[in-house]
């Protein structure tokens, strides 16, 4: 009960902060202070130019040759696109608006890696967490884009098809900024002090500004109405995905850090970008979250489950 306890007490320390700043968007919105124009102008502010400061920052000064764990980033490469064609064909069959289909499927694989996955990370192992996580983070950031720029494409029925979907991807500012982060860590450039000092302001809006725009998007009557759809999103984040990755990792021989990693970054809720995402391309926004609400709290309860479970089987 003591290590249950603790394990809750963990999760909680990072994801409550995140419940706060989102009931703060709700309330905001419900005293008028936060309208629909201030959540389109901060969804696009956020998609477009904290976000993207935050993920080049974050990457550009990390050393690719201490963080290369290539079994692991392999493995996380393979398993997302296992993971994506699973969703896509479940949200076919339990999805019945198509124009909802890639709104659940992204939600339903994509983690908020950047920021929920990687404090618990640094939480749980320290500054080898950091290590561990951060090129994995990299490389499957930009697979978690591509497949979610292709997933809404598809679901939204965007004309142009191959076309439109490759200028998406190329054209996403996420995508860019971690290509961009690459290089300058493979090259292990030296930044300026003035960027990462005004970077690092931008960096620093991203996850209160998107969380008060998620926050103050929520429409509890249209989680009446697509209840369904979020729930099978949420229960395949927070439940099957993560135990079809860790139980795949086992049987690899993932253990310890590395098996820990894998099961944090796995066990994230459903990522803030989501939301951004699909508001900036047109989609049921409202939808997204919901989904993005019932994953950040369900996260509280089934992470904490999950690392209790690998510690009680000695695997971490």
């Amino acid at each position: 009960m003591h290590a249950f306890m603790q394990s809750l007490s963990f999760s909680f320390s990072i994801t409550g902060p995140i419940f706060a700043v989102l009931a703060l968007g709700v309330y905001l919105q419900r005293i008028g202070l936060i309208n629909d124009n201030f959540i389109d102008v901060g969804s696009k502010l956020v998609f477009n130019v904290t976000l993207p400061a935050l993920l080049f920052l974050s990457i550009s000064q990390t050393h690719i040759s201490d963080t290369a764990n290539v079994p692991l980033v392999a493995f996380g490469l393979i398993a997302t696109i296992l993971v994506y064609l699973m969703l896509e064909l479940l949200a076919a069959w339990l999805v019945p608006k198509r124009e909802d289909r890639g709104v659940v499927v992204q939600g339903g694989f994509r983690s908020n890696m950047g920021i929920i996955g990687l404090a618990y990370c640094i939480n749980a192992f320290g500054d080898a967490g950091l290590v561990a996580a951060s090129l994995y983070l990299a490389l499957v950031t930009i697979l978690y884009n591509i497949l979610a720029v292709i997933t809404l494409n598809r679901s939204l029925n965007h004309s142009g098809g191959l076309a439109a979907t490759f200028k998406g991807i190329v054209r996403n500012p996420l995508i860019i900024s971690i290509v961009a982060a690459l290089v300058v860590a493979g090259l292990e450039w030296e930044l300026p002090e003035l960027l990462i000092h005004s970077g690092g302001y931008f960096s620093q809006m991203t996850l209160p500004l998107a969380l008060l725009c998620t926050g103050a998007s929520l429409d509890f009557r249209a989680l009446r109405a697509d209840l369904s759809s979020a729930m099978v999103s949420a229960l395949c984040k927070l439940l099957v995905v993560p135990l079809l990755l860790i139980a795949a990792g086992i049987v690899l021989g993932f253990r310890g850090l590395e098996l820990g990693v894998l099961a944090l970054m796995s066990s994230a809720p459903s990522a803030a970008a989501s939301y951004i995402m699909v508001r900036a391309m047109g989609g049921n926004s409202a939808l997204a979250a919901n989904i993005i609400v019932l994953t950040t709290i369900g996260s509280l309860f089934t992470t904490s489950c999950l690392m209790m479970l690998l510690r009680s089987f000695a695997l971490l």
